[in-house]
């Protein structure tokens, strides 16, 4: 006689619980097939510069090969760390930490980085405005939208409103067209930067923030609790 317990894992197991094996194996295979090309590359690169000689290395195929070496790893850098957060997030293990955070500071700072890609972030956002939010995952979710809405050299502007104890983040640029919330399948659209995870990453984290991301025609808004609290402009303490 099957026990109770037997009986609910079995039935999890049927069409609903097959389903969602599928969903993820695709999302698994997805990301597989972003890494293992510029993951290639890369090798594929430094094999080339392994078997050439000094002068070749320090001529201009040589600085070709190094580029292309380094843009491949970056890209596998960002897709990898995306993921990783993905999955902690969805464990939930990652411990979230609320505290008032001053969404100015922390765009100007994101800004900064940007500097070598124009054209420059556009901020349209009160300096006295705060939420409360965990400040690097909240660092990561806008970090990502900026890149996705500066994607192919757009401008980017990022403004902020704050109504009835919420405040709204609106990061525009490039049209949103072709683009999704949900986690990418095998088959799906790949990035040349390794974002692909972009998108699927900030919805996480302005779940896990208690708020909620949702697209528009020309970007995504970020809307997450309002803080009356003096916000930190600086980043946790070492």
């Amino acid at each position: 006689m099957d026990r109770p317990g037997q009986q609910a894992s079995a039935e999890e197991a049927g069409p609903g619980g097959e389903a969602g094996a599928g969903v993820r194996g695709g999302y698994l295979g997805f990301v597989a097939h972003e890494v293992r090309n510029p993951l290639s590359t890369a090798l594929w690169s430094a094999e080339l510069l392994a078997r050439m000689s000094g002068e070749e290395r320090a001529g201009a195929r040589g600085e070709k090969l190094i580029a292309m070496c380094l843009r491949s790893l970056g890209r596998v850098r960002q897709l990898v760390e995306d993921h990783f957060l993905c999955e902690r997030l969805d464990a939930r293990g990652l411990p979230v930490r609320l505290e008032p955070v001053l969404l100015r500071p922390l765009l100007e700072e994101l800004r900064g980085r940007r500097a070598a890609e124009p054209p420059a972030t556009e901020l349209a956002v009160d300096a006295a405005v705060a939420v409360e939010a965990d400040r690097v995952l909240l660092e990561r979710a806008l970090e990502a939208l900026v890149a996705v809405a500066g994607r192919d050299g757009s401008a980017v502007r990022v403004e902020a409103l704050e109504r009835g104890g919420q405040v709204s983040v609106r990061v525009s640029g490039a049209p949103a067209v072709g683009l999704t919330l949900e986690d990418p399948r095998k088959g799906s659209a790949g990035d040349s930067k390794g974002r692909a995870l972009a998108l699927p990453l900030a919805r996480r984290v302005a779940a896990a923030l208690g708020g909620t991301l949702s697209l528009q025609a020309d970007g995504c808004v970020l809307a997450l609790p309002a803080s009356d609290a003096p916000g930190d402009a600086g980043g946790p303490d070492p």
